[in-house]
């Protein structure tokens, strides 16, 4: 008998255990909370300030929708945005009379004569219109990236709360809180759904009837809210920044109760008794990508399709789909580090590893959160994720959520196809292929020349024209730049039917450089210019603080990089007998290449000018050893070692997306411990929610990246950056554990992507490579490197090749 109950006993206890782990393990790709957001705290009037509580809320997203959740109890506020609502309109900032002086500013700048080259520069080169507003677009026809506005729910109650716990669950993309007020457990689930485009809201209870609440929907301006058929529907139109009208949108909340009644209470909606309660928030504007219109005359019907559509559904069928289609992604990647469980609230857990410097726990879940919230701001068929992914909550967002072309944007999308979303990679190509129209009238008014240009910023809109400074806007970088990722994609897709599509809009950017490219008297290299190496300043020989010169390091590289890939392409294409290919070759052969200085430094620019700032935030001289591959350790050590030198001397604070960009520079260079602790930088807990331009950083308290103020670059830098530190393969192989730390001694990645579309899944222990399988969609052979041993492996498609003889 005293046998039987030991065993019970026993059995009790491992049961218990089991379901303890297997409740620890559901819990690790979850960001929680032990308390809300106030969701009665006022946002800041000045749009460059970022908010506290709104830095609390929880994001959801599904490329075209995202809403920011407070989770607060008593009054909850689901502030929202439509990735397409833009004040501002079309605009032509392009200078009819700006090639008049270029040559002028190009001889001034070889004859040393820098401030009379760059104030010809501002008077004759720069936009002529008002372009980004300095940043602050809201009104003028730029334009800027703007809250749809706020759904609060109030629940009439201000009674004390109990057992409070929230949630994000990264796999499925659903937030979740649980509280128990008055001896009743509530349930509010919120998640936006792709299949069915709308963000969906759950409330529920474990008694009967205990779900009143009030609805309102507003925004800061320009809106007006009815009540249609127990509807909540807002409406208004933008401003153009013309003094006129601009893009239209339409909002909607659809109320499905389970029991209970609704009634209107003038501009608002009244819930009261209801067992269950299913709110379908919706929206719409008629913006649509196309140069040059950019309108959609059919979206309210278009609108009113989505509506009908998800109605007609029950909220478990909305809930499976989209759980179905969001896991389907989030799925693919696996990453774990020793043996820590995510037992800390996300808040304290940051805390714990500024003290720390190595929870475990931690890593992996900032990696899953920034795939999360790339999946959730970049959905194929709408736009890419802007400065702020897809959520803001001001009319006037920092330097107008917009595209930055001189590192922004492009480092939002680095991650893409290492951290296997390469679907969310589709949006940025698509904005590239909407600005081949605009940019080849901006290369022909601006500059008389072909193919077609593009500048540091752009908008919805189209715009590529020059900044409204030389100083900044002058940068003619960005067509190359952005290009790069057109590359990117084939590398590790191998979608030939894709390149074949996007070689046009290679080919139309070589032919601007072609055109743009000038023999320095010199040197008898060919060199970009005027341009700046981007928003950094140096002293000049004539004395003056200048940013604009000939043959900007960070400008040769793009180009270069560009005239690679378009070579590449064409050979993969059938195309090198081409003329135009020949152009390009021998104008690849004649850029001025990268230099090392005298103090052992990869040079900025073509001289060597003073910094005036050595510790600049940006790092743009370095672009050909990450995200390029010109430099690499192993092709052309001393180079590297010109890299290492820079970093260096550029020291290890910045702001948000420069801890990023060392991070994977730091990775590249093979240096692990010096990555992971530009990482535990960049993870250290903020509350700085002032602008700065150094010294800044860190992270906030939902782990949105505070640049500050927040900005999501930072945040997919920052993954992409811990990707290369684990697997590398921007060589002629796929190297293993290329920048493993020292802390990161235990640990399991599966479903990373190398180019040439392979699938890599590894495990390590003490450090060591335990196990490694390699995948391919498609039959290849590839080399396979670890610790300087290299095998070459023949993959068939969708087999998993063991490399044990790595080992």
């Amino acid at each position: 008998m005293n046998n039987t109950k030991q065993l019970a006993a026993c059995l009790l206890i491992f049961c218990i255990g089991i379901s303890t782990l297997k409740a620890q393990d559901a819990k690790r790709n979850k960001i929680w909370y032990e308390s809300p957001a106030n969701a009665l705290v006022k946002d800041a009037a000045n749009g460059w300030e970022s908010d506290p509580e709104w830095l609390k809320a929880l994001p959801v997203g599904n490329g075209s929708l995202g809403a920011m959740v407070f989770g607060d109890v008593n009054h909850e506020r689901i502030q929202l945005n439509e990735m397409t609502l833009w004040s501002g309109s079309m605009d032509d900032g392009d200078n009819p009379d700006a090639p008049n002086a270029l040559n002028k500013i190009r001889q001034l700048l070889f004859e040393g004569k820098y401030k009379e080259a760059t104030a010809l520069t501002n008077k004759t080169q720069i936009t002529k219109g008002k372009g980004s507003g300095s940043g602050n677009g809201a009104n003028v026809p730029f334009g800027c990236f703007q809250t749809l506005g706020d759904l609060r729910l109030d629940f009439g109650s201000d009674k004390p709360y109990q057992n409070y716990y929230r949630e994000l669950d990264l796999m499925s993309g659903i937030t979740r809180s649980t509280f128990i007020q008055n001896g009743v457990k509530f349930t509010r689930e919120v998640f936006a759904s792709h299949p069915d485009q709308a963000i969906v809201i759950r409330l529920t209870a474990d008694c009967p009837g205990a779900i009143q609440v009030a609805l309102n929907l507003d925004r800061p301006e320009r809106f007006e809210t009815r009540v249609v058929d127990n509807r909540l529907q807002m409406s208004g139109t933008m401003d153009n920044g013309k003094g006129g009208d601009g893009m239209k949108y339409i909002a909607q909340v659809t109320p499905v109760l389970e029991g209970g009644k609704i009634s209107a209470l003038g501009k608002a909606i009244q819930i009261t008794g209801a067992n269950a309660l299913t709110l379908i928030v919706t929206a719409k504007t008629n913006y649509k990508q196309e140069y040059p219109t950019f309108v959609n005359p059919n979206f309210e019907k278009e609108h009113a399709q989505i509506v009908a559509k998800i109605v007609s559904k029950k909220y478990p069928l909305l809930k499976k789909r989209h759980t179905e289609d969001f896991s389907s992604y989030m799925n693919r990647v696996d990453f774990r580090l020793g043996n820590a469980k995510n037992d800390q609230a996300t808040n304290t857990l940051m805390a714990s590893n500024l003290q720390s410097g190595n929870e475990q726990v931690l890593y992996p879940l900032y990696f899953q959160y920034g795939r999360y919230l790339l999946l959730s701001s970049s959905r194929d068929g709408g736009l890419p994720a802007n400065l702020q992914g897809i959520w803001a909550n001001k009319i006037q967002t920092p330097w107008n959520g917009d595209y930055h072309t001189d590192i922004n944007v492009q480092m939002n999308y680095w991650p893409a196809e290492v951290a296997n979303l390469s679907e969310s990679h589709r949006p940025l190509m698509d904005l590239i292929a909407s600005l081949v129209a605009p940019g080849q009238k901006t290369a022909k008014t601006q500059y008389q020349m072909s193919g077609w240009a593009l500048h540091p910023i752009t908008n919805v809109w189209g715009y590529t024209s020059p900044g409204e400074s030389a100083s900044w806007g002058m940068h003619i970088g960005g067509g190359a730049w952005i290009a790069q990722h057109i590359w990117e994609h084939y590398a590790f897709t191998k979608d030939k039917a894709f390149l074949t599509k996007a070689y046009p809009i290679l080919k139309e950017a070589c032919l601007f450089y072609l055109d743009w490219l000038v023999a320095d008297p010199k040197t008898g290299f060919l060199v970009s210019g005027p341009s700046p190496s981007p928003e950094n300043s140096f002293k000049a020989p004539d004395g003056s603080v200048a940013q604009i010169s000939m043959g900007p390091s960070h400008d040769q590289q793009v180009i270069f990089n560009l005239f690679e890939n378009t070579l590449k392409s064409a050979a993969i294409l059938g195309g090198e007998q081409d003329a135009f290919v020949k152009k390009v070759q021998v104008a690849k052969g004649n850029l001025a290449r990268p230099t090392i200085g005298s103090d052992g430094r990869l040079m900025e620019w073509a001289h060597e000018f003073e910094e005036v700032e050595p510790a600049h935030r940006h790092l743009s001289h370095l672009f050909a050893f990450y995200p390029g591959n010109e430099i690499t350790v192993n092709k052309t050590p001393e180079l590297a070692k010109a890299v290492q030198k820079s970093l260096e001397k550029r020291g290890d604070d910045g702001v948000g997306w420069t801890y990023a960009w060392k991070i994977a520079l730091w990775a590249r260079l093979h240096n692990g411990d010096r990555a992971l602790t530009m990482l535990n930088k960049q993870l250290r807990p903020t509350g700085d929610m002032n602008t700065k331009y150094d010294g800044g950083g860190g992270t906030y308290y939902n782990m949105f990246d505070a640049c500050p103020p927040f900005q999501i670059d930072g945040n997919f830098g920052v993954i992409a950056g811990m990707a290369e530190m684990l697997l590398q393969s921007h060589e002629d192989f796929i190297e293993l554990l290329p920048a493993l730390p020292q802390g990161w001694s235990d640990g399991e990645v599966s479903g990373l992507k190398a180019r040439g579309a392979v699938e890599v899944d590894m495990n390590w222990q003490g450090g060591k490579l335990k196990s490694a399988f390699v995948k391919a969609k498609y039959a290849t052979t590839c080399k396979v490197k670890y610790k300087g041993r290299v095998v070459e492996v023949k993959l068939t498609p969708g087999k998993s090749v063991n490399l044990q003889k790595l080992l």
